[in-house]
Order: C-alpha cells, then structure tokens, then sequence
C-alpha cells in the first residue's frame, strides 16, 4: 500500500473529510472529473493532483474561521477511475478501476478482444492532458497474445482504448 504522503489524489477518488472540532462539517465526497470537490461554506476545491496532506493544509486555512480545534482530517475511501474500450472488443464501454491497470487488463475487463474482428498488432491509446491536448500511443498486443516479453502500457484516468478492426480483402 502507498504511503499517506505519496498518494496523489486523482478524479473519482472518493474522499472522506473529518473535523474532529466540528462533526457537521464532516463530508464524503467524489473528486468531479474536473478535479475539484464542493464543500459547504468555501464551494470549490481543487483537489486532484494533491497530496491528503496538502489538501488538509488548504482546508485548515479555508475553514480557520469557524474551527475551535483547528484540525482537519482527509483520508482516501476508495480510488475507482474511468477507461473506456471501444472497437473489437467483446464488451465496449466504460471500465471502471481501483488500482494501476495496463491497456491490456483493460481490454481483458471489457471482456476481451474479438478476435474475428480485432487488429492487436494496432491497438491505439488516447490520452486527453489536463490543457485538453490529445496524445496518441500505438500499441502492439499481438506480441503480447504470442507471450513476448513486453513492458507493461499503464493506464490514466480517462484514457480510451480502440481496438481496430482487421480488414479483409476478399
């Protein structure tokens, strides 16, 4: 398990805030997509890309005022994300993860490639940036289907998965 301190808080981590001094405060909540969280009497937090910690120190300064004991406690509740798989694959859509998944575990959660249909020497990745540039990564899973040693493409929240299809000339 990752350490209190590294843990990075990302979109679709589930939140659980504490104020020890002030229990009506105490919230649990979901980082939206656009990384904030909303909180009664301060609005909008940005919250993705920071630590627990870092998130417990700007709620001490936000809330300051209406605390008698000055402490705040965040803790993650669960961390699920987004991938979405599209093309041949048997079950396209959404999968949702709780931990680090590659392109292909994911392909596998959306139940696999159709292999009547399914072009895994091209299977492409987009990654959208947090400024909304799109990367795109090529990968070739046939090698990994044929069990080459081959390093392991990791997947970001958000990311899509397409599959392409063969084609065929009859």
């Amino acid at each position: 398990m990752a350490k209190y301190s590294t843990i990075t808080l990302r979109e679709g981590d589930v939140l659980n805030i504490s104020f020890p001094g002030a229990p009506t405060l105490d919230k649990t909540c979901q980082i939206r997509r656009d990384g904030k969280i909303s909180l009664a009497q301060v609005g909008e937090v940005t919250a993705a890309g920071r630590t627990p910690a870092e998130l417990e120190k700007d709620l001490l300064k936000l809330y300051e005022p209406e605390l008698v004991v000055k402490q705040v406690s965040v803790s993650l509740g669960s961390s699920a994300y987004p991938i979405f798989v599209i093309g041949a694959v048997l079950r396209p859509g959404k999968v949702m993860v709780d931990r680090p998944v590659s392109a292909f575990e994911a392909v596998m959660e959306a139940g696999g490639f159709d292999f009547a249909k399914a072009n895994t020497k091209e299977v492409t990745v987009l990654r959208e940036d947090s400024e909304g540039k799109v990367t795109t990564f090529k990968l070739n899973m046939k090698a990994v289907l044929d069990g080459k040693p081959a390093t392991p493409f990791y997947m970001k929240p958000s990311d899509v998965i397409f599959v392409r299809e063969k084609f065929s000339w009859f």
